[in-house]
Order: C-alpha cells, then structure tokens, then sequence
C-alpha cells in the first residue's frame, strides 16, 4: 500500500494545498493491474478487423466527401451508361485517381512529421515527472514538455512560408487525398518500426501470446529516443497541428475564390485552434494521464494519432469546403443560429479545458510535479485550491471538488458538445460532419466502462463511496 512521505522530523509532507504526498511505493494490486491482459474489442478477430477497416471506413468517406458532395454513396448512387456498377469497385477506381501518395504528398506530410519530432527534442520547456509506474517499481519517468514553445514557433514559421510563397498552407487542402494515404501507411510503419525495436530491445511489456492482437495494442509501454518519448510526442505533436492547419486551409482557399470567410468555415478554424493550443499549452498535465501511464504504443496510438485524428476529425471544415467547390454555394445559417454555436462551442470549451487541468494539477500535486505556466487562454477555475477528496486505502485520492464534484467524467461532456457543435455548424447536408460525435460517443463509452471496471477492483468500497459521492457519470441527475 502507499504510504504518506514524511520529513526528518517524522512528519506527513504535503503540497501548497496541505494534500499529502505519497511515495512512489508499488502494492501487488498495483503489479497485478498494470500486467494483466484483458482482450478488449472483441480480441484479435476484432482488432484485425479494426485494423483493416479503421483505412477502408477513411477512404470511402473520403470518396464521399471529395466526389459526392458529403452524401452516403450506396450502390444505386453508381451508374454508368445505365449500369449499376459496385461500391467497391467504384471507390478504387477514385482512390487511385485523387488519392495515390504522390512525392508532393509525402514530403508534406513527412516533413511535418519530422518537424514535429525535432521540435520536441530540441525546444525549451519544464521537464515533469510522469506518474509512479509499477513496472519500474515506482520509478517515474522525466517529460520534456515544450509543447507550447514549438506550437508558438510552429505558428509564426507557417504564417512566414505561406505569406511568402515558400509553401502556400492551401496545399494542404489540394493534396488532402494522397496526404491522407502516405499518414495511413506511416500509421502502419511507425507501428512495425515501434513494436519490432521493441522486442528486439526486450522492452515487452503485457503481451497476451497473440501477434496480431499485440500488434494493436503495443508491445512497448514508454518507447523513447532519447529524451523523446514517442507516445506523448505522437499524441500531442502530430495530430492536432495537423487538423488545425487543414482548417487553416479549408479557409485560406474559401478567402481565394470568395475574397472572404464564412462563418461556418472560421467557427471551424476557432474550433480547431482551441483544441490544438489545448493540447499544446496543457501539455505538462499530459504524463498524468491514462494514455501515458497505462496504455502501451501500439496500432491502436499510433495509427489514430498519426491518420485517424487529423483526417477523420476534420471532415466538418474539408465538407464546406469540397461543398463549395462542387455547388458553388457557401453553406451559411441564421445570425442567431452562428452565434448560439459559437457560443455553446466556447462554453463546452471553457468546462474542457478547466475540467482537465482540475484533474491533472490535482494529480500533479500528488505527483510533486505540479508547475504554473504562462500560457493563453489561462482559465479561471482551472486549479482548485483547498480541493475535496475521498482517500482511499489503496493511498490514492478521488478527487470531489470542482468540475469533478458534479459528473465523474466532465471533460468528456465537453467534449461531447465540442463534437456535436462540429457537425451542427454545417447544417444538416450530409452525416459525414456529424461522424467524429458518433464515433467519439463509441470510444468515450467503452473508456468510461473500462475505466470504471479497473477503479472497482483497485479502490473496492472506496470506489463505492466515491460513486454515491458523485452518482452521475456525464450528465447531472441524467446519466
């Protein structure tokens, strides 16, 4: 069990907060969780299939997207001279037309890429200890966190090479296609590069015996060159920059043919920075979480990191955009209906940022890692001085205060909302805008039941307690 640290003179030490830290002491409940396998998404028939359909579900909306105005292409949608011709067929057919990974493509997508690492090796920033991790017995890894130093370079270089010529940001939206295909099999070279090295190093850790499903989930749990870790670098460098840029293009290229931006377009482009300068200005909160601490790097990261969020959360911005080109008419609403988005965007965004970094500083503090960072926005409420916990006999503390005083999982509400206002600021044209909701409501459940099982077996009656503390999980007196 964790026991409270003391001094030399025998007392409990505590943080600004008069909390207790704890030393980085394992229980075999700690081992036991931390090395045993549990086949999630229906094991390796499942993952297999993920695997394989995670690329085609991307191509064939991007079909949708680029060549039928955001609509859901069935078979009858395909004729040709009178002949229903299939799907499948059809959607090779288009792929191979605007979606091969041309040079153009590669060095864009590439070049970012490494960009990205060698600005997260190189930039300032605070290094923060990770959390305890039983399979070191305790021992924390260092995190360099210059997130927000590289995001900050990274937004006045683009701003220079675009208003020069050097490389126009509309390329993006140009090349999205064949960009799209060289991240898909980036996301499965990384993922072959990082699991073999791994076992050739010996660095396996919570193998279940099956190759495929140890493929998706990772073989190594904190892959690192140098002082580069790869999993906080794929997860926070690479996939926000990129769905924010790709907006940034959407309406770089509506100010090109229109000589302005719509309002649904910038709602976007807003949307998008927000959670890319989230990511990037939180970062040091980051170590603390479950992604870091437990989840190993395999297809399931990468691929998702790599391909699935920066060309699967943007289909919002990329269908105004394609719906312009092929219509010729600019998706707008109601004065009222721009206004009520940006507003509820705004106010999902307020609870996600401040919920997050309730819980991470929280944690921080327990950690002894906790810093205080000029970065913008700085919200109000995001740290809570004097916070209310439930100690359990494990050693851990539950945190009651806050955001997390009202629903177990307040984040994710809000970033629920931020999705669905994704899809709401494009009207009601096409399902594709409303696919990262849906998609997110899928992942968020399942992490919120296994999130939940694995609190149950640590804390036992403590996690009993907390609930009836907190009985709601999203929504107050809802659910």
């Amino acid at each position: 069990m964790a026991v409270k640290e003391v001094n030399a003179e025998g007392k409990p030490v505590v943080n600004g907060n008069g909390v207790p830290l704890f030393k980085n002491k394992m229980t075999k409940l700690d081992e036991k969780l931390d090395n045993e396998v549990v086949y999630e998404f229906g094991g390796p028939i499942g993952v297999f299939c993920m695997m394989l359909g995670f690329p085609s579900l991307m191509y064939y909306m991007w079909v949708c997207l680029e060549y039928h105005q955001g609509k859901i292409i069935t078979p009858s949608s395909f004729t040709k001279e009178g002949i229903t011709q299939f799907v499948l067929e059809e959607i090779i057919a288009k792929v191979k037309l605007g979606a091969m990974p041309t040079v153009a493509a590669a060095k864009i997508y590439l070049g970012f890429v490494a960009y990205s690492a060698v600005m997260a090796y190189i930039m300032p920033g605070p290094v923060i200890n990770g959390l305890p991790l039983p399979s070191l017995n305790g021992g924390k890894l260092k995190y360099l966190c210059n997130g927000l130093s590289s995001w900050y370079a990274t937004l006045v270089l683009s701003a220079v090479l675009h208003v020069t010529g050097i490389f126009r940001l509309t390329s993006i939206i140009e090349n999205f296609g064949g960009i799209m295909s060289v991240a898909i099999i980036w996301g499965f070279t990384l993922t072959a590069l990082v699991n073999g090295i791994s076992v050739l190093m010996g660095k396996q850790h919570r193998m279940s015996g099956n190759v495929i499903y140890d493929f998706f989930m990772g073989v190594c749990l904190n892959p690192r060159i140098g002082k580069l870790d790869l999993k906080m670098w794929a997860e926070t460098r690479v996939p926000w920059p990129v769905l924010f840029f790709t907006s940034v293009s959407c309406a770089l290229k509506q100010y090109e043919l229109r000589g302005y931006i719509s309002g649904p377009v910038a709602f976007m482009v807003l949307a998008h920075f927000l959670y890319c300068n989230a990511c990037q200005k939180g970062e040091e909160c980051i170590p603390t979480s479950w992604d870091i601490f437990y989840e190993k790097d395999g297809f399931m990261l990468i691929f998702w990191n790599m391909a699935g969020v920066p060309f699967t959360y943007c289909y919002s911005s990329i269908y105004l955009m394609k719906y312009e080109l092929t219509t010729g008419v600019t998706i707008q609403h109601s004065w009222a209906y721009t206004v009520g988005l940006f507003i509820t965007l705004l106010f999902a965004y307020y609870i996600f940022d401040t919920g997050n970094s309730q819980k991470n500083r929280f944690r921080m503090e327990q950690n002894g890692s906790f810093v205080t960072r000029a970065a913008f926005p700085q919200l109000p409420y995001g740290h809570i001085k004097n916070p209310t916990y439930i100690k359990t006999e494990h050693g851990n503390l539950l945190l009651t205060s806050g955001w997390w005083g009202v629903v177990r999982k307040p984040h994710y509400t809000a970033d629920l909302i931020q999705s669905l206002s994704w899809g709401l600021i494009t009207g009601a044209g096409s399902f594709l805008p409303y696919f990262y909701f849906c998609f997110f409501v899928c992942v968020l459940t399942h992490r919120v039941s296994r999130d939940m099982e694995r609190c149950a077996k640590k804390y036992g009656k403590d996690w009993d307690k907390y609930c009836e503390k907190v009985p709601y999980i999203f929504v107050p007196y809802v659910f």
